[in-house]
């Protein structure tokens, strides 16, 4: 049985000589070994730790020889086995999760002297193909070259599958827990799986030139609003990307180009920290109210159907208000926690779709919409003409909760 992850042995002695660990680990194979010492019948587990430098390795006793396990951090591939002879300390990091917990299972069997349940390894060398399965980058860029059979090495941390004729995301690639940047560009993917979710480190997703219509909110509320900073969705068929698009806080850069899209996420001021956006060569009409609220470096919106400002304004106001309405307007003016275990499902849905007036306030479906032309160079540092005429304006949707808010800002919408 083969464990591979990177490993620090670190010595209890070190503290009382005044030295300190170089607190970095290395790669490592670690192997529970059968020996069968000549005043026993029975062969024992023991643990071997082999080294790219030292392939030869380290043996180290199990049978009541370790004094703790710490398995906090088991899920992120981490945890320690700390021995009693010698004092060490060995650190575990960079381990697939479930193959660590089954390692641990058996480490903790051959310490108490039971039958390890698993095929034990003989302390032989490890050769140096072993350590091909740390490898970090992979990137594959024809059918002829996609893995088939063989799994994807669990270490990687950037995978590029391109030209490879995909029409669904590998599940295999959804176990690569360490992946950092997942290149699917120009295959014929449709459809995107919730579980890319649970790649907790994605920092870098690129989608480009593939076939998806839709981007599911289960994506939008997962892990990824706090690792994803990079997203290519051009070259697709998205028509429209969900309210809950703007939950990716980290997002600093985001391509939408040659899609197919009728609008924005109307919330899209609430990606603070996006610098770089393109969304080039689509349908948008106009640019939602909060679009005024980003601060970016680079802005391209060539190429899209914007529409001249409407001269009158389109009324949907109610005197007085429903009670729907007053309701969701207190609730979020307030802050008031809310969600599905309190109020129904569907007016969650309108509260997060909820408009925000030039006041700050909210309306649902009572207000007054209006559109205004702005200046992009107000919002980014660089703009990209948005047609041919050298133009860099953009009209903008604005909403107001009250006739009073409208008649005070309607400077704004000459």
């Amino acid at each position: 049985m083969k464990l591979y992850c990177e490993v620090e042995v670190i010595s209890r002695h070190l503290p009382a000589l005044g030295l300190r660990n170089r607190g970095k680990g290395v790669r490592a194979v670690l192997s529970l070994c059968q020996q069968a010492p000549r005043t026993q019948p029975r062969p024992r587990a023991c643990l071997f730790i082999s080294t790219l430098k030292d392939k030869r390795g380290t043996r180290y006793e199990l049978k009541e020889n370790i004094e703790q396990f710490f398995t906090k951090f088991v899920d992120e591939g981490k945890a320690t086995v700390r021995l009693k002879e010698p004092p060490v300390d060995i650190c575990l990091s960079k381990a697939n999760s479930s193959s660590l917990k089954g390692f641990l299972s058996a480490v903790r069997l051959a310490h108490r002297g039971c039958d390890v349940a698993v095929p034990l390894s003989t302390l032989t060398p490890v050769k140096t193909s072993e350590f091909e399965k740390f490898k970090t980058k992979m990137v594959i860029t024809s059918k002829k070259d996609y893995p088939l059979s063989k799994n994807f090495p669990y270490s990687l941390e950037h995978l590029q599958t391109s030209y490879c004729g995909l029409v669904r995301v590998d599940m295999r690639m959804l176990c690569l827990k360490n992946l950092k940047k997942l290149d699917l560009s120009h295959n014929h993917i449709k459809k995107l799986p919730a579980t890319i979710g649970d790649l907790i480190h994605l920092q870098d997703l690129n989608l480009n030139d593939n076939h998806l219509e839709t981007f599911s909110v289960a994506l939008c509320q997962s892990t990824l609003q706090k690792s994803l900073r990079s997203l290519d969705l051009s070259k697709n068929k998205i028509k429209a990307l969900p309210v809950q698009f703007c939950q990716f806080q980290e997002l600093t850069d985001l391509k939408l180009d040659d899609n197919e899209l009728i609008r924005l996420p109307f919330k899209m001021g609430q990606l603070r920290n996006l610098r770089f956006l393109s969304a080039a060569r689509n349908k948008l009409p106009f640019l939602p109210s909060e679009f005024k609220n980003l601060s970016l470096e680079y802005l391209d919106l060539f190429g899209n159907t914007f529409e001249p400002p409407k001269v009158l304004p389109v009324i949907k106001l109610q005197v007085p208000l429903t009670l729907l309405e007053s309701s969701a307007r207190t609730i979020l003016y307030n802050r008031i926690p809310y969600g599905s275990h309190i109020i129904p499902f569907h007016l969650c849905q309108d509260l997060d779709t909820a408009k925000t007036c030039v006041c700050g306030k909210f309306c649902l479906s009572c207000f007054i919409q209006g559109t205004t032309t702005m200046n992009l160079h107000s919002v980014a540092h660089t703009v990209v003409l948005v047609d041919n005429m050298g133009g860099t304006e953009a009209p903008v949707i604005s909403y107001f909760c009250s006739l009073a808010c409208y008649v005070n800002s309607c400077d704004m919408l000459k």
